[in-house]
């Protein structure tokens, strides 16, 4: 068993890097709303642009420790940070899906923000075998992670890039490569994944990925409110990542 366990976490580390990256910065806008209102025609022709969120506006509304208590929530390191803007599709049509796995915003985002939610494993007990420790902090690598990303748009920019996501999830159902800092990772299929209804439109997808024989699942969804997109890319070592509904739901109330 615990060989079988080692191998596989080998074996995905390539996949994590990949889909465990960090934010890229947004460019934080100053704020200039107009006193005046539109009059005439052009008050009845359409209504005002919403402004897009800051940066720190997003890092204020995205999700915290004190918010998910069965997980472990943390800051990308300084490595994938880096590794974050350089994520790259085979395949140009496939980029949207590459960008929300690896953190990155679809599209030109005003502003982003970022983080990670790793659910929490069950401690051994005291007197458990150095066997059954073992197990137990593999199982507590395992447990699915979370990269959950804010990107908030100027005018249409939002729902442009979610429009992008469901032309991907369709144009690639056949797989792509996606590639960053010199690691890459090949996407088999991209698949409908279980409903998720949630702001104002929501896509969810499972992409299956083929390691050398080993079967690896990642669980994508994707929530606009408003402005603004959130993006969640959920996998776990053990190779079968849980669609992070908690993780989504907390999320999306906490974006108003």
């Amino acid at each position: 068993m615990r060989s079988t366990l080692v191998r596989r976490s080998v074996m995905t580390a390539s996949a994590v890097s990949l889909a465990l990256l960090a934010t890229a910065c947004g460019s934080d806008k100053a704020d200039t709303k107009a006193d005046a209102k539109p009059s005439g025609a052009a008050a009845t022709s359409a209504a005002p642009a919403v402004k897009a969120k800051t940066s720190a506006e997003l890092e204020a509304a995205i999700v915290v420790q004190a918010d998910l208590p069965n997980h472990l929530v943390k800051a990308p390191t300084a490595a994938e940070l880096a590794g974050a803007a350089g994520a790259k599709s085979d395949k140009p049509e496939c980029q949207p899906l590459v960008s929300a796995q690896s953190m990155n915003a679809v599209g030109t985002a005003a502003g982003t923000a970022g983080t990670r939610a790793i659910v929490k494993g069950k401690a051994p007990a005291a007197d458990a075998s150095p066997e059954d420790k073992f197990k137990a902090g593999m199982d507590a690598l395992g447990g699915t992670t979370t990269s959950v990303y804010l990107a908030s748009y100027e005018g249409k920019g939002a729902a442009e890039a979610f429009a992008s996501l469901k032309t991907a999830g369709t144009a690639c159902a056949g797989g792509y490569t996606g590639s960053q800092t010199g690691d890459s990772l090949k996407i088999t299929k991209v698949a409908p994944g279980a409903a998720v209804t949630a702001g104002d439109e929501a896509v969810a997808y499972t992409m299956t990925s083929d390691l050398d024989g080993e079967t690896l699942t990642t669980e994508l969804v994707a929530v606009r409110k408003g402005n603004t997109l959130a993006t969640f890319s959920a996998l776990s070592l053990t190779g079968a990542a849980e669609q992070p509904k908690d993780v989504v739901e907390t999320q999306v109330k906490k974006l108003g």
